[in-house]
């Protein structure tokens, strides 16, 4: 099993004080260690030689970084590497994951509760908007479980919505998954999802590049965004309103040179507005799991099928099938479906019903109906079988990635060293209220 380098209290010690010392941003941090080597050998240097590489204000903080504060951080680090499954990564570290080193910006410091060969396998993002559809949870179970599957570790913030619903997925099929927090590791947000992160924990794993008992606060939710990026080979958004944060994330992997991916949805839903964004800049739309498998090329064959078992029509009585047909791929009002199917509002109830309890509806918080579609998943599709599609791979993925980076040069960057100013909602975004934030 895999492990993070030893590290004594001392050691330790640098590194916190280097990382955490308010007035010195991440970037100053890597340049340091760039021109000094390792935390030890920063302090020794001279202020002046500091204050060459990032200037004298934090030259000053660097050296005035002392006392009750960062030996309680040591202290509640040091104890806290000392439970089971629970690491630090340096930079210096052999463990540290390789996909982060290959990004412009890899966290100095990374604390990581959980396995640490997941950091370490081919990976995937499946990231969406908190307040998603049925049918977007739905997606987001049923992809995640595929990819999974196909031997991809999902990567994801374990935020409500897609979030939750993609690192589910993957549990269910007893593939791996990581959670990238914009909390402090040891720390929960939402609450509510305390029990998934505790199976993350013993069956994936948990990363955070910032301090134990680091609240939710907006301004790390950004920076959490471009670890998942950058830990993953593409990131594949489900739902996405127009605003959501969701779009700061694939921008990011845009940025890295990583995939994007986007499943299209209703024309009349705000919740496909983001995705169908994507796809116009040159995201690859998705119908089904082989369209991204066939991105990544020969990856270990799927354990079993993970399919879903169908669903035939026969299964529902004339009404229910009636309803079901008549719903088509769109949200509608009772009173239309019964216009549709020429029934009566009883009877169309009465389908509606079974349809809910068959899992093939849901009901919106408006009142009206939605379909809940089993997505296409497959894994036998032609990534595995033709080896033309898998050459061609490539110079799609060049087409796309050129198309994107020119959509992005034309709107404002995001620098994660700054919390961004944008139109969009960065975390939480749209999908999230000021009153679910923990105090």
């Amino acid at each position: 099993m895999m492990h993070a380098a030893a590290l004594d209290r001392a050691e330790l010690g640098d590194w916190l004080r280097l990382v955490d010392t308010p007035g010195v941003r991440r970037a100053q941090v890597r340049r340091l260690l760039a021109a000094f080597g390792l935390p030890q050998a920063v302090f020794a240097a001279s202020p002046a030689a500091l204050a060459t590489v990032v200037g004298p204000v934090a030259a000053g903080a660097l050296l005035a970084a002392t006392g009750r504060g960062h030996a309680e951080s040591l202290a509640r680090a040091d104890d806290w590497r000392n439970h089971p499954n629970c690491q630090l990564l340096t930079l210096a570290d052999p463990a540290y994951p390789p996909a982060l080193l290959q990004t412009p910006d890899p966290p100095p410091l990374l604390y990581v509760e959980g396995c640490l060969h997941w950091l370490h396998a081919p990976a995937i993002a499946v990231v969406g908007s908190r307040h998603a559809s049925a049918q977007g949870l739905a997606h987001a179970r049923a992809f995640a479980q595929a990819l999974a599957h196909a031997g991809l570790t999902v990567i994801s913030g374990l935020a409500l919505g897609i979030d939750g619903a993609a690192h589910q997925g993957a549990l269910a099929a007893n593939g791996a998954t990581v959670a990238v927090l914009g909390t402090g590791v040891d720390r929960v947000y939402p609450e509510r999802h305390r029990g998934l992160a505790r199976e993350l924990a013993e069956r994936g794993a948990l990363l955070s590049e910032w301090p134990l008992g680091a609240a939710p606060l907006p301004s790390h939710f950004p920076q959490r965004n471009r670890l998942i990026a950058g830990l993953a080979r593409g990131v594949l958004v489900v739902e996405a309103t127009a605003r959501s944060g969701s779009l700061i994330t694939a921008r990011l992997a845009t940025e890295m040179g990583r995939d994007v991916f986007a499943i299209p949805g209703s024309i009349h839903s705000a919740l496909s507005k983001g995705c169908h964004s994507l796809i116009k800049e040159g995201a690859k739309l998705i119908e089904s799991v082989d369209d991204v498998l066939e991105e990544f090329g020969s990856l270990p064959a799927p354990a079993c099928d993970a399919r879903d078992p169908a669903r035939p029509l026969a299964a529902l009585d004339t009404d229910a099938q009636a309803v079901l047909h008549a719903l088509g791929h769109d949200a509608a009002a009772v009173d239309l479906l019964s216009a549709r199917c020429e029934l009566d509002p009883a009877r169309v109830q009465t389908a509606l019903l079974q349809l809910e309890l068959a899992q093939r509806v849901s009901v919106l918080p408006c009142g009206r109906i939605a379909p809940l579609i089993t997505p296409p998943i497959t894994l036998s599709g032609t990534h595995r079988s033709d080896p033309a599609i898998r050459q061609q791979a490539p110079a799609r993925r060049e087409t796309r990635q050129r198309d994107a980076r020119v959509s992005c040069a034309a709107s404002p960057a995001v620098s994660p060293d700054i919390s961004p100013n944008l139109s969009l909602d960065l975390s939480p975004p749209s999908d999230t209220t000021a009153s679910e934030i923990e105090p």
